[in-house]
């Protein structure tokens, strides 16, 4: 599985990372198992994990709260991926 992901244009073009940069290694550690290598490779792994789950338990059974719930792991997916995008650039 590793040998075919997919390298970051953005890195290779310009020289630095994107706000995705990590998502793939992190979900593969997810896939292994190393659930606190993943959050360090990808801080917004387990947010959008969630998410996904969230949407594919509505395409089987629709519930009320979907719209509400997919807005809210939205937000925190977006914010998480600004905020350690933001450390990894300027701060670390």
């Amino acid at each position: 599985m590793e040998k075919y992901m997919l390298p970051c244009l953005n890195k290779k073009l310009f020289g630095f990372e994107c706000p995705g940069c990590g998502g793939q290694r992190a979900l593969v550690m997810l896939l292994k198992g190393d659930f606190t290598e993943a959050f360090f490779m990808y801080p917004a792994i387990y947010p959008l994990a969630i998410l996904v789950i969230c949407v594919g338990v509505n395409l089987v059974y629709p519930y009320k709260l979907y719209s509400k719930t997919a807005s809210t792991l939205t937000i925190i997916s977006i914010t998480t991926i600004v905020i350690s995008y933001i450390f990894k650039q300027f701060i670390a």
